[in-house]
């Protein structure tokens, strides 16, 4: 049993300045109410308990911006959950949320960055995701998803979007070229002499390769020229000991 006590000295300063209140891993099967003497907190911490349920009294977290309930046994959310407009993250992962237990107010946590819904029940996606126009990080790995919406896909600030595990029939990627050719992102240029017999060999290897390519090339009359690699620019110079050592 948590009491307020017990609340008060759970509660930690993040390393953003926010105060969390932690009651994570501590065996808790209902809402402790004495914490909502503590609604004022920013972020709040639940996760890996045995919650089965999330009351409505969660509304009363108005300044909450970070919510972690993941690793519970919840099979619902309120509604309540979509007056928590200043959320930016929200982790629900490991429960046992269906598709139907989503609450359509979900879609009003209009600053949300952060949505984890692994390792759930869920078979479809709600399309009213789509209005979380600020997400950039969603997880739905481990569920039973056939289709994502286009809405959800379509998500203008989306970045990362985890479906691993599901019996997607068609998972499509956003559109783009599939680019064969390894490109280079970094250019070191360093004189025979300053390096070691093994890296000289590989950079004489990776010297071949690009003959090779040259040969390759159809219509190509102009020779490959290099002619700064005879010149160490500065950055090679400061990183040559370290990479001996490696």
């Amino acid at each position: 049993r948590i009491t307020l006590k017990m609340a008060k000295n759970s509660i930690r300063v993040s390393f953003s300045g926010r105060r969390r209140l932690d009651l994570s891993k501590m065996g808790i099967t209902t809402f402790p109410k004495c914490i909502l003497e503590l609604a004022d907190v920013e972020e709040l911490d639940l996760s890996r308990n045995m919650l089965k349920k999330i009351p409505n009294t969660i509304e009363k977290f108005q300044n909450l911006l970070w919510l972690d309930l993941h690793s519970n046994q919840l099979d619902e959310l309120p509604k309540e959950i979509g007056t928590l407009q200043n959320l930016t993250f929200l982790n629900i992962c490991n429960n046992k949320l269906t598709t139907e237990s989503l609450p359509e107010e979900l879609n009003l946590l209009k600053n949300l960055k952060t949505l984890n819904l692994g390792l759930n029940c869920l078979e479809t996606l709600p399309t009213t995701l789509g209005a979380l126009r600020e997400l950039v990080d969603l997880g739905l790995f481990d569920n039973a998803l056939t289709t994502i919406p286009k809405s959800v896909k379509n998500l203008p600030k989306i970045e990362r979007m985890n479906v691993k595990r599901n019996p997607l029939r068609e998972l499509e990627q956003p559109e783009e070229e599939i680019d064969t050719i390894k490109r280079i992102e970094k250019l070191y240029l360093v004189e025979e002499k300053d390096l070691c017999s093994s890296c000289l060999k590989v950079c004489k290897g990776e010297r071949d390769e690009l003959h090779k390519l040259e040969d390759m090339t159809p219509n190509s009359s102009k020779e490959l020229s290099f002619p700064l690699l005879l010149t160490p620019n500065s950055s090679a110079k400061d990183n040559q000991e370290e990479w001996r050592v490696r």
